[in-house]
């Protein structure tokens, strides 16, 4: 997975998503009022299918908040 001196491996980007239930997303940008999105691992899975995560999961801020806010 992702970390110091790792890279991102599918594999086992998509074994954690049926592990866990989801994430929670926070937009600290916008201190002090600081949003947050409970993300279901489903909704994930949906977006790294559509191709919406790109290659590695990470995205820019601009394009999170555009799959949240949809």
């Amino acid at each position: 997975m992702v970390g110091s001196g790792r890279k991102f491996e599918k594999n086992g980007f998509l074994s954690k998503l049926k592990e866990i239930r989801g994430y929670i997303v926070a937009d600290i940008e916008s201190f002090p009022q600081i949003p947050f999105w409970i993300i279901p691992s489903q909704q994930i899975l949906i977006w790294w299918n559509d191709g919406k995560l790109g290659t590695t999961t990470k995205i820019t801020r601009k394009k999170a908040l555009e799959l949240i806010n949809k």
